[in-house]
């Protein structure tokens, strides 16, 4: 009977969210009560375990996904990213842009939403594609992989950051191995595979390439730009690496340890970018204080939605469910890591939005993160790179792309939807081969 209401919960809410058109973090709190309720917990418990789920997951989620788009907003806005673009472009030359282009979108996309690196870098990669004559499917396709990967794998972005929070697992090893395998799967689902795209031909529509350009003299430097965009990856990849060698009980060791805390690197890198990026080049405090609440302002529906998989987790904790589907697929005789990506590839096929699928997969796939021999931060891994798979008509990704680029629908499943199975399958193998050495 608990699969039974499990699978009638899935279902309900894949209808909800996409043949009634009901949003996604309303859609999550009915099917809670309703798996709730089916499980036979009073009204009132259940609405308990949705606030404690709630509670537990926007805890860390307020505060990194909080800073993240304060970051992202000011190395959007200062003109950080056209920076590290042009100068990549001019180091890798004409010959080897799509790598150029590649490296752009993996280091702008780190601090930014998939959503806002696109509508600033698309404008770029037409700007590229038109002064080179290269084809513009050719030269966009690898910075769209890089911005889809930072999205799917990496922190600090939503889903990532809260399935490792929900697994308890810990943040810098979760980058360190996203990092491992996000670089594969980048270069063989863009620089390898846009090659085979240079025949069709994109022509975007005047109203997309219309971004303003700054001037060179108004762009911030290289290194500060790169600086910046990397700082929150440099921080919690520097904590990991050398907490191993420094002594417990030494002074230095809680500083090396408090850097590497996710809200505090978010924290010191959003200043160092208010700094660098805005008062040091002359903008006024209260301007960027004024651009710091439109950006925590386009975050507020993500952070419900994840607010809502949050409740749906404790839900079926606080009802057995959790431990119930914990021993059936203990005993399916399956990869944790397999059935991890698998579960959130079908709902990602099913409902489209890579964020619910991957949380909706973890709060299913919960206990086996307590398995012996599981690592949690491949487990996150393994979700967010399930949630990536077969992009197609249900998922907004796939029509901000085809509208940009202006080709068809067919054109648009040939390289927009090949690409992100190929991210998930690439990211998938590469954490197979990780999971051997950990």
């Amino acid at each position: 009977m608990p699969l039974v209401i499990v699978f009638t919960g899935v279902v309900f809410l894949l209808i909800l969210i996409t043949v009634a058109r009901i949003n996604a973090f309303i859609s999550f709190t009915l099917v809670c009560i309703y798996v709730g309720l089916m499980m036979g917990l009073p009204l009132e418990t259940t609405v308990e375990a949705i606030k404690k789920g709630m509670g537990d997951t926007l805890g860390l989620l307020v505060l990194i996904l909080g800073f993240g788009s304060m970051l992202g907003k000011l190395v959007a806005d200062s003109g950080a990213a056209q920076k590290i673009t042009q100068t990549l472009v001019a180091t890798f030359g004409l010959k080897k842009i799509h790598w150029a282009l590649m490296l752009t979108g993996f280091i702008v996309g780190i601090p930014m939403f998939y959503s806002v690196g696109f509508v600033i870098l698309v404008p770029i990669v037409f700007t590229v594609a038109a002064s080179t004559g290269l084809p513009l499917i050719f030269v966009g396709l690898p910075m769209l992989a890089s911005l889809s990967v930072t999205h799917g794998y990496l922190p600090p972005h939503p889903a990532p950051t809260a399935i490792a929070g929900m697994f308890e697992a810990d943040m810098g090893k979760t980058m360190l191995y996203g990092l491992l395998v996000a670089i594969p799967a980048i270069i063989v689902a863009g620089p390898v595979l846009s090659p085979r795209f240079k025949n069709i031909k994109a022509t975007p529509l005047k109203e997309f390439t219309g971004q303003t350009i700054l001037e060179e003299s108004k762009l911030p430097s290289t290194f500060t730009s790169i600086i910046t965009a990397l700082m929150p990856v440099i921080l919690i990849g520097l904590s990991s690496l050398a907490a191993p060698f420094i002594n417990p009980d030494t002074a230095i060791y809680p500083f090396v340890m408090g850097i590497g805390d996710p809200v505090i690197a978010m924290l010191l890198s959003v200043l160092f970018a208010i700094y660098a990026l805005a008062i040091r080049r002359g903008k006024k405090m209260k301007t960027v204080m004024d651009d710091m609440v439109q950006a925590i302002s386009s975050i507020a529906m993500i952070l419900l939605i994840l607010a809502g998989a949050g409740g749906l987790k404790e839900v079926l904790v606080a009802s057995g469910i959790s431990d119930y589907l914990g021993e059936l697929l203990s005993q399916s005789g399956m990869s944790p890591l397999i059935l991890a990506w698998l579960i959130a590839a079908v709902i990602r096929v099913s409902v489209g939005s890579a964020t619910v699928a991957g949380m909706t997969a973890a709060g299913i796939v919960l206990p086996l993160v307590s398995n012996p021999g599981v690592s949690p931060e491949l487990m996150v891994l393994a979700i967010g790179s399930g949630s990536l798979m077969l992009s197609h008509v249900n998922d907004g990704g796939f029509w901000l792309f085809k509208e940009y680029f202006n080709i068809s629908v067919k054109e648009t499943f040939l390289t927009w939807t090949v690409m992100e199975t190929t991210i998930s399958i690439v990211g998938l193998l590469v954490i197979l081969v990780i999971n051997n050495f950990v």
